[in-house]
């Protein structure tokens, strides 16, 4: 059957994916398994410089520029450990996306829609775990300050597999993880990857059998199957 071509957000993140994203995350999957194995205590900067090297082939210098600028913005402004400041200057920050003289200086960053969207979508998401942070910063003592550095921020707001569409975790379990020291197995990693794997294929062949079958994009987009149906039909 046809798929269902209003369905906008799928047909990106798929062109995304198979393009460069699908890559990106096999890049982040080596250098994490190298560095656990070679480096394991510098494993979170080297995860870092990762995503900000794969960030920066993606959305360009100036596309890299505004995250780091955002989240230097948001730490600074976490200093001060006021959570209304912090929400405040997250809220302002997002605001930035929809002013249309801004909005036209980013398209001219580009050649195509697409790649102004990926910048719009990882800005966005990146506002969330620059706003986590600072929320944790300001509700931590001050001798847990250490922990919460500006460098930890940008391993955690650069941490790849999480950059462009999520899904969010919280700072403290994100550093809690990181500094877990864990044996390195083969057999337990591959056990792993190959679990996963299964995930994300079972869901993504349940998706695209949605697209496929169910059509609802294309339904809500036009009015006179809506019109016509009965309200329990729609409800």
């Amino acid at each position: 059957m046809p798929q269902d071509p209003m369905d906008f957000e799928w047909s990106y993140w798929i062109e995304w994916g198979r393009e460069r994203i699908l890559w990106l995350l096999a890049g982040h999957l080596l250098v994490s398994q190298v560095s656990r194995l070679l480096v394991e205590k510098y494993k979170p900067w080297c995860l870092m410089v990762y995503g900000m090297a794969a960030c920066w082939l993606l959305l360009g210098i100036k596309g890299f520029a505004v995250i780091l600028l955002h989240a230097t913005i948001s730490f600074a402004v976490a200093q001060f450990q006021l959570s209304l400041l912090t929400w405040l200057c997250s809220l302002i920050l997002l605001s930035t996306l929809r002013i249309p003289a801004v909005e036209e200086v980013k398209r001219k960053w580009y050649d195509t829609e697409n790649e102004y969207y990926l910048l719009l979508f990882t800005v966005s998401v990146r506002c969330l775990f620059c706003t986590s942070f600072s929320l944790e910063y300001c509700w931590h003592g001050p001798a847990q300050k250490s922990s919460h550095s500006f460098l930890w921020m940008l391993a955690y707001v650069f941490y790849y597999p999480m950059f462009h569409n999520g899904p969010l975790m919280n700072f403290d379990e994100f550093s809690k993880q990181m500094r877990r020291q864990e044996a390195f197995s083969l057999k337990t990693n591959l056990g792993i990857l190959i679990v996963g794997v299964i995930r994300i294929f079972f869901w993504w062949c349940l998706a695209e059998l949605m697209i496929h079958l169910m059509y609802i994009h294309a339904l809500y987009s036009s009015a006179p199957p809506l019109e016509a149906a009965s309200y329990w039909a729609l409800g």
